[in-house]
């Protein structure tokens, strides 16, 4: 038999393999890694690929590790099949939907006759348990469209992604997972008897077996529309979640126990920052008071940096005509997520006839258009640029009612939006100073780990030349690398007008969040006709740079509410101290302590309340004030407070000068205490 060469990519002290032509991938890991089964796929050539695949000459084979993010992907796609098994078992009219893997978990969507409940949950469990205890191997075998909709015929929604394979990515939501626009793949789930226990329409990799999964958790059921669309039937969809290990899958339901602790719907109505009245809509939050002290103390600081920053503030109005957004491209790419438009202004006889055509305006759900305007409202000169325009600019955005989730992703929110126009020749140095700027404003809030996303161009969603979009792309490149920090490709992710880079942070619990973008547009100038006057007279086209700083008010209030847990530092905190009489005859000394504290700009309360001392205390502890200053009689005497902590230290006779020092002090450092 002959043999044929393979090239080793990721296994230490291997380059090149020789073996047998009819080896396969996990023939070849058994050489390599004997005992070792963390391996359970392989990129072949860069496609992932399932171990029983058999290697060709010149295949490039990189393993793939179970905990590695595609290893988890591989996990939790062959959990859902495992999932949809035991469903078509315990509930045999169970039509199969999509079930892709998801950030941290998977779901699979069915049509049953009616929903499932928590006790199916834990039977779906135990089912799943059994043909895990199994170890049915999945097997792929390709087949062609015809041959699908045979063995396939009892399952319509299948049969519908069979029609349409060449758009299904697009057409419904996972659906890549299944079907592509090349050749048509089922896998099979085979008992150890060769027998077909249960097939799927899939394009895989999966595990080699069942018996590579187990660390899984059903976790909730929720109604989803097929393909997403209201037009289409309602199915049933469960989520779970699948790691490589017990260890993991433990500390992942501890950090969503921790996360639930968190959640800052939970807390914001806990202390009384936010809510969202049914009254008003869905994804649309008002603050409460104590919750606009935190959100206005944000934005004053974050004013008085720009300013210092050489940004100019300017304000734009929430609705406009949609010629705007014709001629920005919005409407072109970016309609589905825009309210519908409000046609006004048009004006009829008394016969009815149409004597004014009408116009449609629309919510506006991004500045940028609006601050074009501004830049293009008169000539403007090299001596000008780079123009920093800044503006805390409320936007409004059509989400699905699916999505929505308090105030991390809403449906109307402001935006800490920011315009700099520049010549290509400041180009870079902006964005150098822009990512230096953007970073130090955030580390001023409490987040301190970063990396850095770069989205390029989808080829099938973008307006401008390749080789605009190739020198955005280069120059966002350049500057992301020279800042030291982890840069991780986003391919396909940029919006329509150009490349991005998203700054991302891990929060308390280790959790990403994406906070701030940073776009490089040379199209939008080139849309809007921008111009500024060079040093020569000439008449030349400003780069755009777009920044969210924030991404939204709302969305980073939301944020720091879990990162903080609510616990905020004293600069922060919306009440930062809390004064504390033991009993009527005290109240007055803590005013008068509260006014010099007042003076110095700091936030206090002063409980006068007829509740007992150690029930204030408590109060304060439960809003999770910074400070509580107590005092008595002793304490009236000498001029002093009892200083308390958070978290419930106190300090006795400390003179109230030196109380006020200290409070005044953290707040001015942004220290948490």
């Amino acid at each position: 038999m002959s043999e044929v060469k393979v090239h080793l990519v990721g296994v230490e002290g291997e380059a090149e393999r020789s073996v047998t032509e009819t080896t396969t991938i996990g023939e070849l890991f058994a050489e390599l890694f004997g005992q070792d089964r963390s391996a359970i796929a392989a990129k072949v050539n860069g496609e992932l690929r399932d171990l029983s695949k058999v290697i060709e000459d010149g295949d490039e084979i990189e393993p793939v590790k179970a905990a590695s993010d595609d290893g988890r992907a591989i996990i939790r796609h062959s959990t859902a099949h495992v999932l949809a098994q035991a469903v078509q078992e315990l509930f045999p009219s169970a039509k199969l939907g999509i079930g892709p893997p998801v950030e941290n978990g998977f779901y699979y969507d069915f049509d049953v006759e009616t929903p499932f409940t928590p006790d199916d949950l834990g039977k779906l469990e135990k089912k799943m348990q059994q043909i895990i205890k199994e170890r049915q191997r999945f097997s792929r075998r390709v087949v062609s469209d015809d041959d699908a909709r045979s063995e396939l015929s009892a399952e319509p929604y299948k049969l519908e992604l069979i029609g349409i394979k060449g758009s299904a990515a697009e057409a419904a939501e996972g659906a890549s997972v299944e079907v592509g626009s090349g050749e048509l793949t089922i896998y099979d789930n085979i008992r150890r008897d060769d027998t077909v226990a249960w097939k799927d329409l899939c394009r895989g990799p999966h595990v080699p077996a069942t018996g590579y999964l187990g660390n899984f958790k059903l976790m909730r059921t929720a109604a989803a529309y097929w393909r997403g669309s209201e037009k289409n039937p309602q199915l049933q969809r469960i989520y779970g979640t699948a790691w490589e290990s017990r260890d993991e899958l433990k500390a992942y339901l501890t950090r969503l126990e921790e996360a639930a602790k968190r959640d800052h719907r939970k807390l914001g109505t806990e202390l009384d920052l936010f809510s969202f009245p049914d009254e008003i809509g869905s994804g649309l939050a008002v603050f409460h008071p104590k919750g606009g002290l935190l959100r206005k103390v944000m934005e004053d600081y974050s004013r008085q940096r720009h300013v210092e920053d050489g940004y100019e503030f300017v304000y734009s109005p929430h609705i406009t005509k949609g010629q705007l957004f014709e001629k920005s491209g919005h409407l072109d790419w970016y309609a589905d997520g825009m309210y519908p438009p409000m046609h006004l202004d048009e004006e009829r006889g008394a016969d009815g006839q149409i004597r004014k055509q009408g116009q449609d305006y629309y919510l506006k759900p991004m500045n940028c258009p609006m601050h074009n305007l501004i830049f293009a409202a008169r000539g403007r000169s090299y001596r000008e640029l780079p123009l920093r325009l800044f503006e805390f600019g409320t936007v409004y955005r059509l989400e699905k009612s699916g999505v929505i989730h308090g105030m991390t992703r809403a449906r109307g929110f402001t935006q800490d939006d920011a315009h700099i126009y520049c010549t290509r020749e400041q180009m870079r140095d902006e964005l150098k100073n822009l990512l230096t700027f953007v970073l130090g404003l955030l580390a001023d809030y409490g987040l301190d780990d970063f990396y850095l996303e770069l989205s390029t161009k989808n080829p099938e969603k973008f307006v401008g030349s390749d080789e605009v979009w190739e020198e955005a792309t280069n120059t966002l490149r350049e500057v992301a690398e020279g800042s030291g920090l982890e840069l991780v490709p986003d391919p396909g992710g940029a919006a329509f007008y150009g490349p991005k880079i998203s700054v991302q942070a891990r929060d308390a619990i280790g959790r990403t969040w994406q906070m701030s973008t940073i776009q490089l547009d040379f199209n939008l100038p080139e849309r809007f006709e921008l111009e500024y006057t060079a040093p020569d007279g000439s008449r030349q086209r400003p780069v755009m740079i777009h920044r969210a700083l924030f991404g939204s008010i709302e969305r980073f209030v939301a944020v720091l509410v879990e990162h903080y847990a609510g616990v905020f530092p004293p600069w922060l905190a919306p009440v930062q101290v809390t004064g504390i009489p033991i009993t009527d005859g005290h109240v007055d000394y803590l005013y008068d302590v509260a006014k010099q504290l007042k003076s110095q700009g700091i936030r206090i309360e002063v409980d006068g309340s007829d509740e007992r001392m150690q029930k204030k205390i408590r109060n304060a502890q439960k809003s999770k004030v910074p400070f509580m200053l107590i005092a008595g009689d002793e304490d009236m005497a000498a001029g002093s407070v009892s200083f308390r902590y958070r978290d419930g230290t106190q300090k006795n006779g400390v003179p109230v000068a030196d109380a006020i020092a200290e409070i005044v002090e953290a707040v001015a450092k942004r220290v948490q205490v």
